[in-house]
């Protein structure tokens, strides 16, 4: 029943927003950025149990645990750039958000190579030649 608390949690604070961004939106952007970092750190439990049960399942299958680490780091980086960008959307700052988003797109592919390294080097081995 979590998400009936988030959701509340959601709908108070818009209200409020609603209501304090008449006589001082600074601080109705504020009330809305803290509600959604408290959701955020309401989640990282959550988070952690799913990367625990991935770790369990990468080390039973014989996974390279590298290769999993990267790919929880790519959704790390999605999910914290989308996060960020929200955030700097709701004080209207469109161009910073698209920024930070083209930022993470960058950083994702970055940490991708590793991984793509490894497939490309895998499907040349394949090819008889």
């Amino acid at each position: 029943m979590e998400i009936i608390q988030i959701v509340g949690l959601g709908l108070i604070a818009t209200v409020l927003t609603l209501i304090i961004k008449e006589q001082k939106p600074m601080f109705a952007f504020l009330l809305a950025a803290f509600t959604g970092i408290l959701i955020f750190l309401f989640l990282v439990g959550k988070i952690a149990s799913v990367i625990e049960v991935l770790e369990n399942l990468a080390q039973r299958s014989g996974v390279n645990m590298i290769f999993l680490k990267t790919i929880l780091k790519i959704i790390g980086i999605a999910y914290i750039a989308e996060f960020g960008a929200q955030i700097v959307r709701d004080a209207g700052q469109e161009s910073v958000a698209s920024k930070i988003e083209l930022a993470g797109k960058i950083l994702i592919m970055v940490m991708a190579i590793p991984i793509i390294t490894v497939i490309i080097e895998t499907v040349v081995k394949l090819i008889p030649g």
